[in-house]
């Protein structure tokens, strides 16, 4: 009769040779697993400030400040000034991502003494070989941005780049037009400057490793390749949503984005289309670098599911040209220079147009027509574009 501890060994054995035999089939499968149950029995570390490595079989990774401590806030004299390396030796691979709560955007801004009024940023002890724009399409979304600027600011520092940060904030509550408020972004960045990389960025997803290089590549790059919401994978082979970075040229070769496409849904793939219309490929890194977390949220309130848009996606072919870039048209309310962000209120109109059409003219005997929609109220209130051209500019915080 076999004894309890025989029992025992032999289960023991059992396992040993199940997780040897795991191991043998996925390596990474069995990191994960291994993980996983590690963090079970690992007391959290719930504070984002810290400095402390929090690597695990690859996975997590270390405090994303840490190796900008000794930087200075004196710049060198330009005539002094190198080139940076063409690999930043401040580049630290995996990031720890987590979302405190408390976070405010004063706390941000003190551990971010380099980053000057509107949200730029420039290496101060050599110069960039590269200048990238963040284009981010918001509305009613501060919660998440001030996560997303905690991280992504450190982020580009250790890559050395020259960056400035956009916020093209949707005026009013009609239907979000996320594809529209990017062209938005780029017409306006490309006005202050002359960047040579655009990458137009969700703000709820966080970058979890800096060799994910914010600098665009010969064809037009999705960077946001493996999103824990997809469980780190492609979701299918022409996605294009997320992260993605385009020159100025990849994006006036593919006229921009569409600018009908009003409510959530379908604008990434028109986007993926395009590319390939434009004679252009889509660009990727490695699902070990390109991985993003995802601030988790419900559909945002102005930004249903847009019911039009398969029918849309099946006409890009015959509209790509004639909707974009060359067509996009909005009213520039506020440029407002934060310590963190150049945040650029417009306003898009609606799915019927920037303003509403005059309803034609009475026919005799028949009831008056009503006036003409008027422009939103809080675009009167806050200064909407003149005709000479004019708008609003305030350099002060909301």
């Amino acid at each position: 009769m076999v004894s309890f501890q025989s029992r025992w060994r032999y289960l023991f054995m059992f396992l040993g040779i199940q997780l040897v035999v795991m191991a043998l089939l996925s390596r990474e499968g069995y990191q994960k697993r291994v993980t996983y149950f590690i963090r079970i029995f690992r007391k959290p570390d719930a504070s984002v400030f810290s400095g402390r490595n929090h690597s695990a079989a690859g996975i997590s990774g270390g405090d994303v400040y840490a190796n900008l401590s000794h930087l200075s806030k004196n710049h060198i004299h330009a005539d002094e000034m190198h080139y940076c390396p063409k690999t930043s030796p401040l580049i630290g691979g995996p990031i720890h991502v987590s979302f405190p709560s408390g976070l405010t955007l004063a706390q941000v801004q003190r551990k971010n003494p380099l980053v000057v009024r509107g949200g730029h940023y420039r290496p101060p002890d050599c110069e960039a070989r590269h200048r990238t724009a963040i284009i981010i399409p918001h509305r009613h979304r501060e919660h998440h941005l001030k996560f997303l600027l905690y991280y992504l600011h450190p982020f580009l520092q250790r890559q050395q780049l020259s960056y400035g940060i956009y916020i093209i904030h949707q005026a009013g509550n009609y239907t979000f037009n996320r594809a529209k408020l990017m062209n938005v972004g780029f017409r306006e960045a490309m006005r202050e400057e002359d960047w040579d990389c655009l990458f137009f960025h969700d703000v709820d997803l966080i970058p979890e490793d800096d060799r994910n290089t914010y600098v665009c590549d010969a064809n037009p790059k999705h960077a946001a390749i493996a999103m824990d919401k997809f469980g780190y994978k492609l979701p299918y082979k022409m996605y294009f949503g997320g992260v993605s970075a385009l020159t100025p040229l990849h994006y006036l070769k593919m006229n921009g984005f569409p600018n009908n496409y009003w409510g959530w849904g379908g604008e990434d793939d028109d986007i993926g289309v395009r590319v390939s219309l434009a004679g252009m490929y889509i660009s990727r890194p490695s699902l070990k670098v390109g991985r993003y977390k995802m601030i988790k949220h419900k559909l945002d309130k102005g930004n249903d599911v847009n019911p039009k848009r398969f029918n849309m996606l099946a006409k890009t072919r015959q509209t790509w040209k004639l909707d974009g870039m060359n067509t996009a048209e909005y009213e520039i309310i506020s440029r407002q220079y934060l310590p963190l962000y150049t945040n650029i209120t417009v306003f898009i109109g609606t799915e019927a147009g920037l303003h509403a059409t005059p309803p034609p003219p009475k026919a005799a005997g028949k009831a008056e027509a009503k006036p003409a929609a008027a422009a939103p109220a809080n675009v009167q209130e806050k200064g909407a574009a003149k005709p000479d051209g004019k708008v609003k500019e305030d350099a002060s915080e909301k």
